[in-house]
């Protein structure tokens, strides 16, 4: 019985944390800084989530490391998303043939 009432806190939780907002915001957010701050939640999100995956996802954290700092070069330059994809397992495949 105790697995119904997760479910039902954890529905509740989830519809609070969506509705609070539409509830108190009713106008339009002027402030700049919020607005900025609401701009890059989503980028922030996926970075958070993506950064450990990206140095564990391999037998070595280095060549994690590794492939991270050319995937951040390759994409400073200009480089499209499948260059920098390929490039990265490349740098894994490298690194992780040479390190172990």
């Amino acid at each position: 019985m105790n697995i119904w009432l997760y479910i039902l806190v954890m529905a509740a939780v989830t519809y609070l944390i969506r509705v609070t907002p539409l509830v108190l915001i009713r106008r339009e957010i002027k402030s700049q800084l919020i607005r900025s701050f609401l701009y890059y939640v989503p980028y922030v999100t996926l970075a958070v989530m993506t950064f450990p995956a990206i140095l564990e996802a391999t037998q070595s954290p280095w060549s994690g490391l590794a492939a991270l700092v050319a995937g951040i070069l390759l994409a400073f330059f200009g480089r499209s998303l499948l260059q920098v994809a390929v490039f990265s397992c490349l740098v894994v495949l490298a690194a992780e043939f040479f390190l172990v």
